[in-house]
């Protein structure tokens, strides 16, 4: 089915939403909602001898996450341990578990060797269709397979496979070629290929989030992108693609960015969308190193903005846009959190029992105290515009 005329107004000059540095000032301005600190109980590693990070569940065209077998299917970014755990980002490949109750189960590696055109996998997202047992997944292609070096050259591509549950771990095969979900020209985001930043504060085009707007009854995918043209070194944004079809089988069509941070924030991560009360709840994870030098700072936290429409006009939550912090006694204890539509939250736990200590100045720590394993589950509540972190799910 071809674009309706519901969505032509993403073509128009529409209002760019903004996240602006008198936002982020406004954090201070009230208690931070502070995540409980992680203990050494909480940090134990799932799976021996690898370094799991970003995680993210196989969902239904909804947004709810799919029962599968008893439990769910999750994709976790993962790699062997390495004695400088920031090298992981360079090997990343993504791995499938199955949840049941508490208990999570290695299914092994998500994608065979040759499927990734890039030279490692980083985020995304996949999506369900239970009537015929089809997975789609939408992943960030890093680097080209064969370039020489590892450039942060990032790409959008889908790939589908097929659900098996005929053995005694779920597992998902007979995956398709990758095609590309869209193709950045750099006339609406930073193109990659020319400018790509600094490890820690690298330029973006990755994290596909698939997302059916019941409004319309299209696909879109949001991402992490950069903002082109712009004057700032920070020009962190939320992009936003649109399916040439309903689902997006034949791919998306680049569309102008939904939100900017631009000379705010670098890099506004794992965008995602969680309808509620007819409101579009957009959530992204951002860390306090990224925010521009010269103006205001958040924790590393998850953010958000709301919208009574998928296009916008978007407002920070609590008015900052703060929706959960690291504490203040454990800045970095955990990263990429993901808002379900139970609004239970999930992420990792990252630099995690440091008391105080400064890692880059004692350089063991950053083996010693990585996770690299799924943190405690939290729960927040919505209403309106506020939100309120309930602690522990």
């Amino acid at each position: 089915m071809p674009i309706s005329a519901q969505t032509a107004h993403f073509d128009s000059k529409r209002p760019l939403s903004r996240w602006t540095r008198a936002h982020v000032a406004g954090i201070l301005q009230r208690p931070l909602p502070e995540a409980p600190v992680i203990m050494a109980a909480d940090a134990k590693p799932l799976l021996p001898g690898e370094d799991l990070w970003d995680l993210w569940p196989l969902q239904n065209p909804d947004g709810s996450v799919a029962d599968i077998a008893g439990g769910e299917l999750w994709m976790v970014l993962s790699a062997p341990r390495l004695a400088d755990p920031a090298m992981r980002h360079d090997i990343a490949r993504t791995r499938l578990l199955h949840r049941v109750g508490q208990q999570w189960r290695d299914c092994g590696l998500l994608f065979p060797d040759d499927l990734n055109p890039g030279t490692r996998e980083w985020s995304g997202s996949a999506r369900y269709n239970s009537s015929d047992g089809q997975v789609t997944a939408y992943f960030t292609a890093t680097g080209r397979r064969g370039e020489p070096g590892q450039s942060f050259e990032q790409r959008l591509f889908q790939t589908n496979g097929h659900l098996d549950l005929s053995g005694p771990l779920p597992a998902i095969s007979n995956w398709s070629v990758a095609s590309p979900i869209a193709v950045n020209d750099g006339g609406f985001y930073v193109d990659l290929r020319v400018e790509q930043g600094v490890p820690g504060n690298i330029k973006g085009f990755r994290d596909p989030y698939w997302f059916c707007d019941p409004a319309d009854g299209h696909a879109y995918i949001l991402f992490t992108g950069s903002q082109a043209g712009s004057g700032s070194s920070h020009n962190g944004v939320v992009g936003l693609a649109v399916a040439h079809s309903a689902m997006g089988e034949d791919g998306f069509r680049l569309l102008p960015p939904i939100i900017t941070a631009d000379g705010v924030c670098n890099e506004m991560e794992r965008p995602h969308l969680v309808l509620k009360d007819g409101l579009y709840y957009l959530f992204w994870s951002s860390q306090n190193s990224v925010f521009a030098p010269d103006g205001p700072k958040g924790p590393s936290g998850l953010y958000g903005m709301v919208a009574p429409a998928l296009p916008g006009p978007y407002e920070p939550l609590n008015g900052s846009g703060l929706v959960i912090a690291n504490p203040a006694a454990e800045p970095r204890q955990a990263y990429c959190w993901q808002v379900l539509d139970t609004l239970e939250v999930v992420s990792f736990v990252d630099h995690w029992g440091l008391q105080g200590r400064d890692m880059f100045a004692e350089p063991r720590l950053q083996r010693d105290q990585f996770g690299g394993t799924i943190a405690p589950v939290l729960k927040i509540a919505i209403d309106g515009t506020t939100t309120c972190l309930l602690g522990l799910a």
